[in-house]
């Protein structure tokens, strides 16, 4: 099962604001500024098959949150950077109430690779194919199927450091 999005013209691109836990090593990623205006709320909870743990909050609709909350091994690709990506709002539609508050959880393959600083983190979702990239705030990408526009991946740019080096 994969998770279906809507692609809408924005407004503006909402910044991202990164944060480590140093106890547990989750990284998050807020969107100021990512308003939704109709749509679920609550959790896209993305679970790789190695037990990684992927998620996305979404408030009215738009996600304005990622959390990597159990890291799938990293793997280290020198020279790893972001395609050119189109700005767009990324809706995540409801299922029947506009209002509903939701926990979604797809289990899917979830592959990460990060450059050799580890600035830049890319997560591959399912098996490889092409995708349609879309920024969802200044540092934070998402890959979409271009045909069935289902999450295929996510880019974290600009990422600071880990308070101890992700695994590689």
């Amino acid at each position: 099962m994969t998770v279906a999005v809507q692609l809408e013209p924005a407004a503006s691109v909402p910044a991202v604001e990164y944060r480590w836990d140093a106890d547990t090593e989750i990284l998050t990623a807020r969107l100021h500024g990512a308003n939704g205006r109709t749509g679920m709320s609550g959790s896209v909870e993305l679970e790789g098959s190695d037990g990684s743990w992927l998620i996305l909050d979404v408030a009215s609709g738009c996600i304005d949150g990622v959390e990597v909350a159990v890291w799938p091994d990293v793997h280290k690709r020198r020279g790893l950077a972001p395609p050119a990506a189109e700005d767009a709002r990324v809706v995540v539609p409801s299922q029947g109430n506009a209002r509903d508050v939701a926990a979604v959880e797809v289990q899917t393959r979830l592959l990460a690779e990060a450059d050799d600083t580890q600035r830049v983190i890319h997560f591959r979702l399912g098996k490889p194919r092409p995708v349609r990239t879309v920024r969802l705030g200044n540092d934070l990408l998402l890959d979409v199927d271009p045909e069935s526009l289902r999450i295929a991946g996510l880019w974290m740019l600009n990422v600071p450091p880990a308070p101890s080096p992700l695994s590689l």
